[in-house]
C-alpha cells in the first residue's frame, strides 16, 4: 500500500460522511416542513376515505415534526464526526422510511422523495467504515 492512498481514503470517508449528513439535513427539513403543515392542518394533504393506517393529519404532523427534528440533530452530530450519530442515523432513517410509507396516501410525492433521501442516507453511511482508514 502506498502512502498516497491513505489521505485519499480519508478524504473519501469524510466526503461520504458529509453526503450522508447533508442528506439527513434535507430529509429532516422536509419532515419538519411536512410536520408543520400537518399540525396546522394545511390543505395540502390528500385525505383518503379508506386507508388501513388512518390517523388524523395533525397526528401525522406531530410524528413527522419530531422525527424531522431528531434527523437534523443526528445530522449535526454526524458533521461533528460523533459515533453515536452514525448509529442513530441508521435507526432514524429507517423510522423515517416507515413513517413516510404509512403516510403515503396523505401526500404521495413528498413521501416518495423523503423515502429516497433516507435510502441515500442509509447507503452513504453503510458504504464506509472509519476503522479501515
Amino acid at each position: 500500500m502506498t502512502t498516497t492512498s491513505h489521505p485519499v481514503r480519508r478524504g473519501l470517508a469524510a466526503g461520504i460522511t458529509m453526503l450522508a449528513a447533508t442528506a439527513l439535513v434535507i430529509s429532516g427539513t422536509l419532515s419538519i416542513l411536512r410536520g408543520i403543515a400537518g399540525v396546522t392542518e394545511d390543505e395540502v394533504f390528500l385525505i383518503p376515505s379508506e386507508y388501513t393506517y388512518q390517523l388524523d393529519v395533525s397526528a401525522w404532523g406531530w410524528v413527522h415534526l419530531v422525527l424531522g427534528v431528531l434527523l437534523v440533530v443526528v445530522a449535526l452530530g454526524m458533521m461533528a464526526n460523533a459515533t453515536w450519530a452514525r448509529i442513530f442515523a441508521y435507526c432514524l432513517a429507517a423510522l423515517s422510511i416507515i413513517a413516510n410509507f404509512l403516510s403515503l396516501p396523505y401526500y404521495p410525492w413528498w413521501s416518495v422523495i423523503v423515502i429516497v433521501m433516507d435510502l441515500i442516507v442509509i447507503w452513504a453511511i453503510s458504504t464506509w467504515t472509519p476503522r479501515r482508514i
